[in-house]
């Protein structure tokens, strides 16, 4: 029968990996090779690992880590952050990743998106869009996390993801970040209704019913949390954590 995925969102900065809010103020939550073996134990769906400074900073992703952190993942693993050309891709298969998360390369150009595509097939290839809604008016693309707004239209960047070979659309809502009071569901059914591809709704999950209701009510096909699986309780102890078979079964059954 199928399920729903349930993915952990990983951020990593430097060597270190971190939880932010609204893509701000990242906190220290510890070292990511051992919450990749963590995660592994714990046989969760698969696991997205996000550089949030590689692009910034324009360097290339940090391949020493991620060979360590996949050589720990004992389930599909994703990775973005710093990707711009296609030997950079290449590198990153080698290294273990199953899937390329590609975002702010493909606000200026989807050519290493496509070349991707081409070469791995577009079920290795995701599509990541950071939106923000501003007070009045429309959706905003950003990049290089979320400290460039771009001129993009999202209803059509998203559209050219897909025609370009994205197999996949992570779809992150910056204003939820971290905040962990459910997922921006319009933006969601927007999203869904538009592409032929699976989305993963990212973004604001701190409970099972929202992670319920990005696929419910939202449309989406799997969803993704950060906070939700590294912190615990109302003082956000961290504590890696993923749901129970049980819940699993009952909610995205």
């Amino acid at each position: 029968m199928y399920r729903a995925r349930v993915i952990p969102c990983l951020l990593i900065r430097g060597n270190g990996l971190v939880k932010t809010r609204k893509f701000k103020d990242p906190v220290y939550i510890g070292d990511p090779v051992n919450a990749m073996r963590i995660f592994s134990e714990k046989e969760v769906d698969e696991i997205v690992v996000l550089d949030i400074t590689a692009s910034r900073e324009g360097r290339e992703p940090n391949y020493e880590l991620i060979e360590e952190m996949a050589g720990e993942a004992f389930m599909p693993m994703a990775y973005g952050g710093g990707i711009r050309t296609l030997d950079q891709v290449r590198r990153l298969i080698r290294c273990g990743i199953e899937k390329v998360v590609i975002n702010t390369a493909a606000t200026e150009s989807t050519a290493v998106l496509r070349a991707a595509a081409a070469e791995f097939g577009n079920q290795a290839v995701v599509g990541a869009v950071d939106v923000r809604k501003p007070l009045i008016g429309r959706y905003r693309v950003l990049s290089k996390s979320a400290t460039v707004e771009t001129k993009l239209d999202v209803h059509e960047h998203i559209r050219n993801l897909v025609r370009s070979g994205a197999g996949e659309i992570l779809l992150n809502s910056v204003d939820r970040d971290g905040m962990m009071n459910g997922y921006d569901l319009e933006l969601i059914r927007i999203v869904t209704r538009m592409v032929n591809v699976p989305v993963v709704a990212c973004g604001g999950a701190g409970t099972l019913e929202h992670l319920s209701q990005g696929i419910r009510d939202g449309g989406a096909s799997a969803v993704a949390a950060g906070s939700m699986f590294v912190f615990h309780g109302k003082h956000r102890a961290v504590l890696l954590s993923y749901l129970k078979p049980s819940e699993l079964r009952d909610y995205f059954s």
